[in-house]
């Protein structure tokens, strides 16, 4: 069925919102309860919000789908950011660095992968039987999860939620440069291109290739980008370096908003995209664990969540946004190449004037 670009962007817009809504509250909530329990009850609303997305059928039924995606992503951010308030209680400095950029590697991978697997899914088997897949899959992480065996020292906080998100903020105060982080890890939300890749095939190659594995490909261009990248700068990057990880993130949208136009050269585009992203994300997300105090993991990982989901967020609202009033899908990419050299310049100064520890 035919859709607007508004649909595309507001549907895409949707994955990141949920996790933004809930975040004041989700790491209070991270840090009074046990994480292997809290992320099992939140793999099961998975399941449940997935398998009843089969009764989604037409443009009816859209708002049926808006509430499933809300309720879906919304149990997926909240599981992610347990995961992340996790890690640096079990590992420190390069250790949580490696872990970090394992982390994303695989969660890139399967995000992108994907979508690129959904394409190639709905192409042969069709929406519904790949919608009960994707629910099958996390029934399997369940009980995946649930022979795991998680030991961190767990101690229940005397506040209650409105205390531990009071006390959050007064140690925001205290430690600006936990903000600064946040903010700066927040920009790598501009690498969310799930609305503008939807755009781009409905606009330029709909008529040389379906839709759906034109999609598939496009996701797996960037996801071996996703993988390869860490492999190459992983051992390379510090905190000065971080800031030409920008810029060549900005200059690899630059390339993708020129070759945009042509599927093939498009596939090779994607790729470069995706070479940067990972290790943006997983270093400034790693700089954040390292500056900040064990007891405020869970709230601030939360918080810094609902930024970076923020910033996802309002790209896919203003991809749809743009293209419906007249802007090229090549400029639309050309603003968020410029959105990068800001990041870049931002962490500079960070470094310049916060006291920032080296993850190492």
């Amino acid at each position: 069925m035919k859709v607007s670009a508004e649909v595309v962007a507001f549907v895409a817009m949707l994955h990141f919102l949920a996790g933004v809504i809930q975040a004041p509250f989700s790491g209070s909530i991270i840090d009074s309860m046990k994480p292997k329990k809290l992320m099992l009850i939140l793999i099961g609303v998975e399941i449940f919000a997935t398998l009843f997305l089969i009764f989604v059928n037409n443009l009816s039924d859209l708002w049926l789908l808006y509430t499933l995606i809300l309720i879906k992503m919304a149990a997926a951010s909240f599981y992610f950011t347990t995961e992340m308030s996790l890690l640096p209680k079990i590992l420190h400095g390069d250790k949580l660095q490696k872990a970090n950029e394992l982390h994303s590697i695989i969660w890139s991978l399967s995000y992108t992968l994907g979508m690129a697997l959904s394409g190639f899914v709905v192409y042969a088997l069709g929406v519904k039987i790949a919608f009960v897949l994707d629910a099958f899959m996390f029934v399997v992480s369940f009980f995946l999860l649930f022979k795991l065996t998680i030991e961190v020292e767990f101690i229940k906080s005397e506040e209650n939620l409105f205390q531990m998100m009071s006390d959050t903020f007064r140690y925001l105060k205290r430690f600006p440069h936990a903000i600064h982080l946040m903010l700066i890890h927040a920009f790598v939300g501009l690498t969310a291109f799930d609305a503008l890749v939807a755009l781009m095939v409905n606009q330029y190659y709909a008529s040389i290739i379906a839709t759906s594995l034109a999609l598939g490909l496009l996701h797996a261009s960037r996801a071996v980008g996703l993988v390869i990248g860490p492999i190459i700068l992983g051992d390379w990057i510090n905190n000065k370096r971080i800031v030409y990880v920008f810029m060549l993130q900005a200059l690899a949208v630059l390339l993708w908003a020129y070759l945009m136009e042509n599927f093939y050269l498009s596939l090779f585009a994607s790729f470069v995209v995706g070479l940067f992203t990972t290790t943006l994300w997983s270093y400034t997300y790693t700089l954040l664990q390292k500056n900040i105090e064990k007891k405020y993991y869970g709230r601030i990982v939360a918080y810094n969540d609902m930024l970076f989901l923020s910033m996802a967020a309002f790209v896919s609202f203003m991809t749809g946004y743009l293209a419906s009033n007249g802007f090229s899908l090549e400029s639309i990419a050309i603003i968020m190449a410029c959105g990068f050299v800001v990041g870049g310049i931002y962490f500079a100064w960070i470094l310049h004037t916060q006291n920032i520890k080296d993850i190492s």
